[in-house]
């Protein structure tokens, strides 16, 4: 019987995961059992410059959702896991004057979409298209839900964020590089995040 990859991203991409750059394919491939994977770089911008956005934004940035604020060159770190069949993911923001911690955690769905689920615990869900494009990976939203107590409501199309993930490798400065944005209908952009980093796997201490 064929081995089917336990990462949600390899099992989405399939044959498609050679397309990505070689870089690419090893941070998206199954963690060797007993390791992490530990990413550490700079994000140019994190969050809005709307600042009237940010007591809105403030719940979800207290559930580690999004950072409700805006800031320039933020040092971060990524600690990655794979926890049975799920990708599960703490990205440490180390802002000036605080460390606030977005969590995450990817799986995959039986017709083939990615889950990400945000928030300690969590509080948002949003599938998504799996896409590559020039050697980098693509993902935008199809769905996205919100958890009311143990209830999940799913957000009406016309009202929905679009979120987009662009993960690429620059082969010049050896870095990998992430650009994260969340677009309302209306409102235009309202959250975005981008930055490069290195990457590196190591036993789980």
């Amino acid at each position: 019987m064929q081995h089917v990859p336990r990462s949600p991203y390899a099992r989405a991409l399939g044959s498609r995961l050679d397309e990505l750059h070689p870089r690419l394919r090893s941070y998206f491939s199954p963690l060797p059992e007993g390791c992490i994977g530990v990413g550490e770089g700079v994000f140019r911008r994190v969050g809005t410059p709307r600042r009237w956005l940010w007591r809105f934004l403030k719940p979800l940035h207290d559930r580690g959702v999004v950072y409700a604020g805006w800031q320039m060159a933020v040092p971060f770190r990524i600690t990655n896991r794979l926890v049975s069949t799920r990708l599960v993911g703490e990205r440490d923001f180390l802002i000036p004057g605080q460390e606030w911690r977005m969590s995450d955690a990817v799986s995959l769905t039986p017709h083939g979409r990615i889950v990400d689920e945000l928030g300690e615990p969590s509080i948002v869900a949003a599938s998504f298209d799996v896409d590559v494009d020039d050697g980098a990976l693509m993902l935008t939203s199809h769905r996205v839900g919100v958890r009311l107590g143990r209830r999940r409501i799913r957000v009406p199309r016309a009202l929905s964020p679009v979120i987009r993930l662009r993960e690429s490798f620059d082969d010049a400065s050896d870095r990998q590089r992430v650009a994260v944005t969340i677009d309302m209908p209306l409102l235009g952009r309202i959250y975005e995040y981008s930055g490069d980093f290195t990457y590196r796997i190591e036993e789980d201490a």
